[in-house]
């Protein structure tokens, strides 16, 4: 198959809505990207739409139930902090990168979610110290490429200030700048600055629009970079979103009341020793899993009921079967999707319906924005745009799914991502 350009460099913009667009258009970068290239405002998320589920889903054209990521964390009951699915082996099948690899092209990638261990030549993942005893800078050397990760907190470690925001996202932009005078053939990049303005102060706070204008010089930077070293004229650029986002200020706490029915036990510490069902939460919807088909009529009956009042939160029940055809884990026994202005958590204590207030949101216990709800729900696409090599211009392609996006970018690497469930948008590229 043909190769359409010689350098992909994906720019994940995390958050990054359909409803960010008429913002975006006279921003001067993302003006740049949309004049010279092609684009696509409603882009259908999948379900649930939240990060490490959507980023797997990018790199390999599949729905979660089929890649295997299908949440942010694995099922961990009653551990605070779970862990999250960070390790290449959580992805089923190939991904792009494993294909340009084969093909003997040079990868990179900077915190691009589910990478840990992965076969990447420049590879700095997003994991996180998750036990006290846990070293940052240490966890990710032995989970990505050790020198070039040295080499970057070297160069640029003093920006950064632990995880927050907009630091992190700014040593991740120089660290891409230097990355890109390795000239990759592949390049992923991960921001979260906008995701992170968003849980902590709502879809259109100010907070958020400081950060689509931080995100525009990054975007900015990194053109400059790609015309510095001469690949500006090669390369296509991508920037996307994985999913968009909803304001919320009540948080469905289930688990507390299937404690309160001994379906999940704890000791007087409130560790968790035995469940029977157990509320797995993905922000605006939840997984309910259960051990035996008693527990599954008992929980079945304990959702319909709460349904019926609209104050309880929950807009819908799926089954197993019914999340499965959707494209998430038909594993578990139900899927909870929330009303507007609702989300999930699966803490153990506490009110059943808990309302959110300043105080939660500073202490980060909750937050005043959330994604993972249905790719159904109004006003909840995400965006993409892509120019250069192999991109048409001036194109405006009227829908397409995140599914979609993998195919695509194999398609310009001139590679084939195996048994996806989406499928390249040739409208947007210059075959």
């Amino acid at each position: 198959m043909k190769r359409l350009t010689e350098h992909l460099i994906v720019i994940s913009f995390d958050c990054l809505s359909a409803l960010d667009y008429p913002i975006l258009k006279d921003l001067p970068h993302f003006q740049e990207l949309l004049a010279r290239g092609s684009f696509c405002r409603h882009v259908k998320t999948i379900y649930p739409s939240v990060t490490y589920p959507c980023h797997a889903t990018l790199v390999t054209g599949k729905y979660p139930n089929r890649h295997g990521v299908v949440n942010n964390t694995l099922l961990q009951p009653g551990r605070d902090s779970p862990d999250w699915h960070w390790h290449r082996k959580s992805v089923k099948g190939t991904t792009l990168y494993d294909e340009a690899r084969k093909a003997n092209m040079t990868t990179a990638a900077l915190l691009w979610p589910v990478t840990a261990k992965a076969d990447i030549d420049y590879n700095m993942p997003e994991i996180f110290a998750n036990r006290p005893w846990h070293n940052q800078i240490l966890v990710s050397l032995l989970n990505g490429t050790p020198l070039y990760q040295l080499q970057m907190n070297r160069l640029f470690g003093h920006i950064r200030k632990g995880l927050d925001q907009p630091e992190l996202d700014d040593f991740v932009l120089e660290s891409t700048i230097e990355t890109i005078k390795r000239k990759p053939d592949l390049l992923l990049v991960h921001f979260t600055d906008l995701d992170t303005q968003r849980h902590y102060h709502g879809f259109a706070s100010e907070e958020a629009h400081a950060a689509l204008r931080r995100h525009d010089e990054r975007l900015g930077r990194i053109i400059k970079a790609l015309q510095d070293n001469g690949l500006y004229d090669k390369s296509t650029i991508v920037a996307l979103g994985d999913h968009s986002a909803l304001d919320e200020s009540k948080a469905v706490q289930l688990n507390t009341l299937l404690k309160e029915k001994g379906l999940i036990t704890v000791t007087d510490r409130g560790k968790v020793t035995d469940w029977k069902a157990y509320c797995k939460g993905c922000d605006g919807s939840a997984y309910v899993y259960t051990k035996d088909p008693a527990t599954v009529q008992e929980v079945k009956s304990l959702l319909s009921k709460l349904q019926q009042d609209p104050s309880n939160g929950i807009e819908f029940i799926l089954t197993g079967e019914e999340a499965a055809a959707k494209g998430a884990d038909g594993q578990c026994s139900f899927m909870l999707e929330a009303r507007p202005g609702f989300y999930f958590k699966d803490v153990l204590d506490g009110s059943f319906i808990h309302s959110v207030t300043k105080e939660d949101v500073k202490n980060k216990r909750y937050t005043y924005g959330s994604h993972g709800y249905s790719p159904e729900k109004a006003d909840y696409s995400t965006i993409f745009m892509a120019a250069g090599r192999g991109i048409r211009s001036n194109v405006e392609i009227p829908s397409m799914r995140l599914i979609d996006e993998g195919p695509t970018f194999a398609r310009l690497l001139g590679l084939t991502l195996e048994d996806t469930d989406g499928e390249p948008i040739e409208a947007l590229l210059n075959i």
